[in-house]
């Protein structure tokens, strides 16, 4: 279970739409907003997971063409989201948007994210612990994936705040927007990769 909960923190924790777009809304609109858009993101997950668990996404993934159409529009989508964050200029980017996105917000992100259906398919489908009872496995590994979940989502939010409120030189901002934009092309490969298996 120790590498159960490792693996959480490693393809939770990593840059992706949902952990970039709560720490933007956090530096933006404040942590109250910022809990909303989490609250969205924590049920559009946990709707991915359901979906993942009783393979209603392997079905809709089995119907020819419909996977690389959507393992297409999400790459444009998070190739568009880390252009738009690299060449932001001098100010921290994350991801602007005129109004706080809401729950609705955060549950629509992760119907459409690829990230958020690889990282489950990897947590659900692997590190089998009681093959003889899947029911109660499932079960279990869900016990464990949100509090991880939302302990990390939470780091983000704080570090979207906190480096909002920094001072910090033009040339850090610029360095930050690049590391968050190459971040997110490292989910457009791992989206990629999931995509082609």
């Amino acid at each position: 279970m120790l590498t159960f909960a490792i693996a959480i923190l490693f393809l939770v924790g990593t840059p992706g739409p949902g952990v970039l777009s709560l720490a933007g809304v956090g530096a933006a609109y404040g942590y109250r907003d910022g809990l909303r858009y989490m609250v969205g993101l924590f049920l559009g997950n946990l709707g991915v997971a359901l979906a993942v668990l009783s393979g209603l996404a392997a079905v809709m993934f089995a119907v020819p063409g419909l996977r690389t159409v959507l393992a297409a529009a999400s790459a444009l989508y998070l190739l568009w989201l880390a252009y738009k964050i690299a060449f932001a200029g001098a100010r921290v980017a994350f991801i602007e948007r005129p109004a706080p996105p809401g729950i609705l917000g955060g549950i629509t992100l992760q119907a459409i994210n690829p990230k958020a259906y690889a990282v489950n398919t990897a947590i659900f489908a692997n590190f089998a612990f009681m093959p003889e009872s899947p029911g109660t496995e499932a079960f279990i590994k869900l016990l464990i994936f949100n509090p991880i979940w939302i302990a990390i989502h939470c780091v983000w939010l704080w570090l979207g705040i906190t480096i909002q409120r920094l001072d910090l030189p033009e040339r850090t901002q610029r360095a930050i927007n690049i590391g968050m934009a190459l971040a997110m092309l490292g989910v457009v490969v791992l989206a990629a990769f999931t995509a082609t298996r």
